[in-house]
């Protein structure tokens, strides 16, 4: 495989909702336990994630709107775990290097300025910078396998950014927890999300073995596809 071996591990409501701020208010510590099991040293998050749990305040500036324009790599430390980030225009900013002890690395389109790069690389942050408009998936994730070394990586939302991988056909598995409980709340996004194309036929999964049921009632359920 030319790519990582990509996990996208989720809890949700039975509705399919995914707020933290909900999801904390019916499950415990189960979504974190699993992601234990997962064995994946690596993650990657989008920007509405990142920027809730992770990176600093405020936005980035650039003095210049010049686009990297080019497919563009720096590696600023090799490590056996890192935490990827998704951030297409490059808007994020950083207080450190590494998340949770993992290697920071940002992948941002070939539209993010080149000053933003610059930024990132003056912080000690790695980062990928290929596709346009938007980040193009595929190779960025041919990238973190030839350049980085990541073999297993999972994918913890948001929902736009997993339905991103999934459209893309980038997801090997799916590790799905639903919690007891229900959200039913309107405009909150769900597990898999933000495909535009109607027309698109539904993914196709099948178990790969036992549903483990918790004590407090939440469920996981781990899927391949079809």
């Amino acid at each position: 495989m030319k790519r990582p071996y990509i996990i996208c591990h989720m809890l949700a409501s039975l509705d399919g909702r995914i707020d933290c701020a909900m999801t904390d208010q019916i499950c415990g510590n189960e979504y974190y336990e699993a992601l234990e099991e997962l064995n994946c040293p690596s993650m990657i998050n989008g920007r509405v994630t990142a920027e809730m749990h992770y990176a600093d305040k405020g936005t980035f500036t650039p003095k210049s709107q010049a686009p990297v324009g080019k497919e563009s790599v720096y590696c600023a430390k090799k490590s056996g775990s890192y935490h990827i980030i998704t951030d297409t225009l490059g808007s994020l900013l950083w207080k450190t290097d590494n998340l949770d002890g993992k290697a920071l690395v940002c992948l941002v389109s070939e539209y993010a300025t080149q000053d933003y790069l610059a930024y990132l690389k003056e912080k000690g942050i790695s980062y990928i910078a290929t596709g346009r408009p938007g980040i193009n998936l595929m190779r960025a994730m041919e990238i973190l396998k030839d350049s980085f070394g990541v073999d297993r990586l999972v994918l913890t939302g948001g929902g736009n950014l997993n339905g991103s991988f999934l459209a893309s056909g980038l997801l090997d598995e799916i590790s799905m927890m639903y919690a007891p409980g229900i959200d039913g709340r309107a405009g909150w996004t769900a597990a898999f999300d933000g495909i535009q194309d109607q027309s698109r036929p539904p993914v196709k999964l099948k178990l790969t073995g036992t549903v483990k049921q918790y004590d407090n009632g939440t469920i996981w359920i781990r899927y391949l596809p079809a």
